[in-house]
């Protein structure tokens, strides 16, 4: 079979040679910063790298002349030649130190991402065009220092929020209110703690999907908030151990793009602005940030072209095509070059290609120079400081206004990213006062105090106002954080079937039969009386409280969510315990509880309760969580995909235990941030059932209940695979914990193949496959039919002409009295808060030749083929095929199903595809004995591949290509297919 084209790196025709692969060292590769994407380290501390001599002779010298073999006077050969050898090594140590400390201030090796200029402009789409006109009206009144306000956060805890950024108070612009995260209000008391991300992946429910992000929405409005920091697609979920990965939808991109769309509608259903994240390829948490671990610079994640396109941007453009206001990129490099000053990336790919209207942002601190990030189509920095925590001093603020003033950031430039931000604060209607009145949030991140200042980060005097209200936003959202935690909960394995319970434990009619069979297998008489039931787990139970650990940063008690900036303060956490003492009935059941994961099951006094327990439910879990706060052995990414805390050895010595000589049935209960190896205990023979309920927010307890007592019929499925070992899922699915070079380089070599498209095309047989989930009644698929509605053609129709035309104003370069610190300034200016002012003309540094732009500035871009409208090539999103089936409830429950399409593309002796991919999944709810017909409509987008010679997604049309459908209950379930 011919390579795969695919295999290139990003665009950059020069990195498939020899002569231009990465050297850490190498000058000849990056000469200076103008011929690169990004000035990297252009704001670096160099002092730190700085060795001073000393300007006066040291004390210790002697006074007489000194000679250097004086010391080995007298002393023998051997001894010599020891101190020779001693003195070489010393002087190599030294050379090598040097020469790290050099490479310390080298700059990446750039060349793998090439430039694109300059940044597309918004208001090219119709659905913004009103939104546009109104900003361009806006925009053209402000000054130079209004402009360089909007563009610029005031500092990290400046403000209540943990982003804020500066008003344009002239014109009627308000400042922006900024806040955490993708599953509740960070920081804030009185709202509600949804389930995670992953748990939202695990229902295959677009309409929760859409509710729970209206229903968080609502919550941040109330509370005073313009903008939501979620939903998160990025991780996608390359390493199953990745810190952050719960807060996404799961390991697949048809599946986040689906909820990250969905969540974005939902969001800016009520007028916040949603901010997709982390753009892109952020996907571990190690090295994830220059000096986070101790190195200067942040990991690179170098990705071909076809890898970037068909897997993780493209959930990024689901978003883009709902609508979504703003882009959040990330941290890490991409092919080395910072995601946030990655031209290709945000220019070429987001603004041109994608077609995005909104607004990109700077993760916080995520900026790493200032006219070259400016110039590669960032819009807003945050928290605003820059290269340092709360410093006050800003890559942009006064420094953009100097760039602006003495012409190394065009006009036009600063123009669009302000227009982009004021465009997106009309598209959601925030210029409705009674909706977003001009008042600061109602409550602080930074304090749970009522009274308190309103810029904490800064060390000036102020004077105290209230700044919490305790106003309580959680209505009833508390409902749709049960059904989420509900039916994210997949049924992985129910023999028996011992799953449902009742409140008395079981039946009494099976209780009876149970009961003689474990007389019979014991030899005893068969019991009497109450149920006995074992609960054991410190998951199951409160531990010292949900909100004991800051940002969640520790795994103590039940998991409800991860930790770090996605999680929030819980207002309550129904634990399983809690639950389960409720729903059994205590008449009829009793309860042994063991909320500790090192129980004593060996003492003497315990044995006799062991022997006679009935039934054990064993909980376990594990965490990880943000690169900034470590628990135990977790620094952010997990060290293994393990159970924690002993959770393997819990359930063993619970199944050994467990009734006599360990023959009662076993119920395993996880919460987890994503895969567990289940092999230590999944086949022992009394580990009847285990429910995988990820991470279920508040409602925990409650939702499990629903579940496990049979009031909700399970419907969750998996949103990635579990494998027997971490090894199952490839060389790319490990974490770099230990790093490569001073530039940490991550080859993602593996391309397309990760999670169940790796264990596809390597047949590696699952412990459960990705979209597996059982449930507590029988479904049947039948009657498939594969319907043309366009006929196959290679490539999408020509890029339509922009449906509007970008707002024009004057480029003339403004006055400086525009950003002259007004009189008296110095007076009530706060210490470290980031203003947008300069104090004389000497400061702007004004140049006479014009500014060295970055190479490739001034060459015209071809534009995408794929572009040309929001989300892409309008002809992309035309529906070509439709593949409808029947599915039918053939069990004796009403209960929901989820009919996955995956699709094949045809056999190409071209280019190599996965075996197969998702392309379409519902969520159907069957009384028993009903049939629906289920609809899935694929897109050219989905039946096409990313072609990079063409730059443009194609469809297989050469010879009798089929494509081949395939639907049923999994990613390895047939139950029915069709061809086209």
């Amino acid at each position: 079979m011919a390579q795969d084209p695919s295999a290139r790196g990003l665009l950059g025709a020069h990195s498939q040679t020899d002569s231009h692969r990465r050297r850490s060292s190498d000058k000849e590769d990056h000469d200076s910063d103008f011929e690169s994407d990004l000035d990297a380290t252009e704001f670096l501390d160099r002092e730190a790298f700085t060795f001073k001599s000393p300007t006066s002779k040291p004390a210790f010298l002697p006074r007489r002349q000194w000679s250097l073999w004086r010391p080995f006077t007298g002393r023998s050969r051997c001894c010599i030649i020891v101190l020779a050898v001693g003195l070489a090594i010393w002087i190599i140590l030294a050379a090598g130190g040097a020469f790290v400390y050099k490479k310390f201030q080298d700059e990446p090796p750039y060349g793998q991402s090439p430039p694109w200029y300059p940044s597309p402009k918004g208001g090219i789409a119709s659905t913004w065009a009103d939104s546009y006109a109104k900003a361009a009206k806006m925009v053209s009144k402000m000054t130079l220092a209004e402009k360089v306000n909007v563009t610029t956060g005031t500092g990290w805890q400046m403000g209540l929020a943990v982003g804020t950024n500066g008003p344009a108070v002239n014109v009627g612009f308000p400042q922006l209110q900024l806040q955490d995260g993708p599953l509740g209000i960070r920081f804030a008391d009185n709202i509600t703690a949804f389930p995670a991300g992953i748990t939202v992946g695990a229902t295959w429910n677009r309409q929760l999907m859409y509710a729970r992000g209206k229903a968080h929405a609502i919550e941040a409005r109330e509370k005073g908030i313009n903008v939501l920091l979620g939903p998160c697609v990025g991780p996608l979920g390359r390493m199953p151990a990745g810190g952050r990965n719960w807060e996404g939808f799961g390991a697949d991109p048809y599946l986040q793009g689906v909820a990250g769309a969905e969540t974005t509608r939902g969001i800016q259903s009520e007028g916040v602005m949603a901010t997709i994240k982390h753009f892109v390829a952020n996907e571990q948490e190690h090295f994830r940030q220059p000096w986070e671990w101790g190195l200067p610079h942040a990991v690179s994640s170098n990705i071909d072209d076809r890898t970037l396109h068909e897997l993780y941007a493209w959930p990024f453009g689901d978003a883009v095509k709902a609508g979504v206001a703003s882009v959040m990129c990330s941290y890490n490099q991409v092919n080395n070059s910072y995601s946030c000053g990655n031209s290709k990336l945000l220019n070429g790919i987001l603004k041109d290609e994608l077609g995005f209207q909104g607004f990109v942002m700077s993760d916080w601190l995520a900026q790493r120079g200032g006219v070259s990030t400016a110039l590669a189509g960032l819009d807003m920095t945050m928290p605003g400081d820059g290269l340092r925590w709360a410093n006050g001093e800003s890559l942009w603020g006064p420094e953009l206004s100097r760039s602006v003033l003495n012409g190394s950031v065009p006009v036009e430039r600063l123009n669009d990213m302000v227009t982009r931000i004021v465009a997106a604060w009309y598209q959601l209607g925030q210029d409705d006062e009674t909706k977003f009145p001009r008042t600061r949030p109602n409550f602080s991140s930074w304090t749970d105090d009522k009274m308190g200042v309103l810029s904490p980060g800064s060390p000036s005097k102020q004077e105290e106002v209230e700044v919490n209200q305790f106003k309580n936003v959680q209505a009833n959202h508390s409902i749709i954080a049960r059904q989420v935690a509900a039916e994210g909960t997949v049924l992985l394995k129910n023999e028996g079937p011992i799953l449902p319970l009742t409140p008395h434990g079981f039946t009494e009619s099976m209780l009876k039969l149970r009961r003689n069979v474990l007389a019979r297998a014991a030899d005893r008489a068969a019991s009497t009386g109450k149920l006995k039931v074992g609960i054991f787990g410190e998951d199951a139970g409160p531990g010292k409280g949900p909100n004991y650990c800051k940002d969640r940063g520790c795994n103590e008690g039940t998991l409800g969510s991860g930790w770090g900036s996605g999680a929030v303060e819980f207002p309550y956490l129904v634990t399983p315990l809690e639950a389960l003492r409720d729903k059994f009935d205590s008449s009829k059941v009793e309860l042994h509880e063991y909320i500790t994961d090192s129980p004593l099951l060996d003492k003497s006094s315990e044995q006799n309760v062991l022997s006679s327990l009935e039934l054990c439910i064993v909980f376990a879990n594990a965490d990880s969580g943000e690169g900034f706060t470590k628990w135990a052995d977790v620094a952010g990414d997990r060290p293994n995909i393990n159970l924690q805390k002993g959770g393997d050895r819990l359930i063993k010595q619970v199944s050994a235990k467990c009734g006599p000589e360990g023959t009662s049935d076993v119920i395993v209960v996880i919460h987890s941030v994503g895969p567990v190896l289940m092999e230590q205990w999944i086949e022992l023979p009394n580990v009847k059932a285990v429910l995988l309920a990820n991470l279920p927010g508040e409602e925990s307890g409650n939702a499990l209940a629903d579940i496990l007592f049979g009031e909700t019929n399970p419907s969750g499925h998996l949103p990635y695979t579990i494998g027997k070992s971490l090894d199952d899922y490839g060389p790319g699915a490990k974490i770099m914990y230990t790093p490569n070079g001073v530039v940490p380089q991550q080859d993602f070599k593996e391309g397309l193949y990760i999670d169940y498209r790796y264990f596809d095309k390597y047949s590696v047989e699952p412990r459960f496959e990705f979209g597996f989930g059982m449930c507590y009644t029988e479904f049947g698929y039948s009657n498939l039919r594969v319907e043309e509605v366009k006929p196959k053609s290679r490539l999408p129709a020509p890029r339509p002409s922009p449906a509007a035309e970008p707002p024009s104003y004057e480029t003339a370069v403004p006055d400086i009295e525009e950003v002259l610190a007004p009189e008296g300034f110095d007076k009530y200016k706060l210490e470290k808060y980031i203003y947008p002012y300069v104090k004389s003309e000497d400061e702007v540094g004004l140049v006479d030749s014009k500014y060295p732009y970055p190479e490739g500035y001034n060459a015209q871009q071809p534009l995408s083929q794929a572009g040309g409208a929001e989300g892409g090539n309008p002809d992309l999103w035309e529906v070509y095929v439709t593949v409808k089936v029947d599915v039918e409830n053939t069990g004796l429950k009403d209960g929901a199903v989820v009919p996955q399409l995956y699709m094949s593309y045809p056999d190409s002796n071209e280019v190599d595809f996965p075996v197969r991919v998702l392309r379409g999944f519902d969520k159907v709810f069957l009384k028993k004995g009903e049939k629906k017909t289920v609809e899935f409509g694929l897109t050219r987008r989905d039946l096409s591949y990313w072609d990079v010679e063409e730059q443009n997604w194609a469809m297989v049309t050469e010879g009798e290509a089929k494509y081949r459908f395939v639907v049923g209950g999994s990613s390895r379930d047939a139950a029915v297919e069709g061809v086209w």
